[in-house]
């Protein structure tokens, strides 16, 4: 069965999805992604002395913000009230890399998926912004959901890419 495409409308506009008779759940998403850096620029980010600063604490503060500003970026999110946005950082000394995750929660008519992978890659960007001087070979990757969970679909958890 052909799932029905709900951003357009009869006549084929895009449209905000109306969710005005949406029952009100308890909403969560989980995203992740990637960044591949130098030896040089783990050690910095590690140390906390880069040039342009802390870019661990710097690149936290800009994915929260981006998951609040999600609806000023994507045209038919909703301007949501998030109730946690959470930026973590695992880092991997043997690959050098830096894995960022976004965690975000609500209680809402619609799902929180956009913010928390808008609030990865603007994490990862400022990643990339604040060491750009020194290593112009980092790469960005992996960027997903994790999980989600509330809403009509139920939970979903990443299992790979089905090819």
């Amino acid at each position: 069965m052909e799932k029905k495409l709900n951003h357009f409308d009869s006549n084929g506009n895009a449209i905000m999805v109306d969710v005005t008779e949406k029952n009100i759940t308890q909403r969560e998403a989980i995203a992740s992604g990637k960044i591949f850096v130098n030896d040089e620029t783990f050690k910095k980010i590690v140390a906390g002395n880069m040039a342009k600063g802390d870019v661990l604490g710097v690149s936290r503060v800009a994915g929260i913000m981006a998951t609040k500003k999600t609806s000023d970026l994507i045209p038919m999110c909703h301007p949501l009230m998030l109730t946690t946005s959470k930026i973590d950082f695992e880092l991997n000394e043997d690959e050098k890399s830096i894995t960022v995750i976004s965690l975000v929660k609500l209680a809402g008519k619609t799902g929180v998926e956009m913010e928390a992978l808008t609030g990865v890659n603007v994490a990862l960007l400022t990643i990339y912004d604040m060491c750009k001087a020194i290593d112009k070979n980092m790469v960005i990757s992996d960027i997903h959901l994790v999980e989600k969970t509330g809403g009509k679909s139920g939970k979903f958890v990443f299992e790979g890419i089905d090819k």
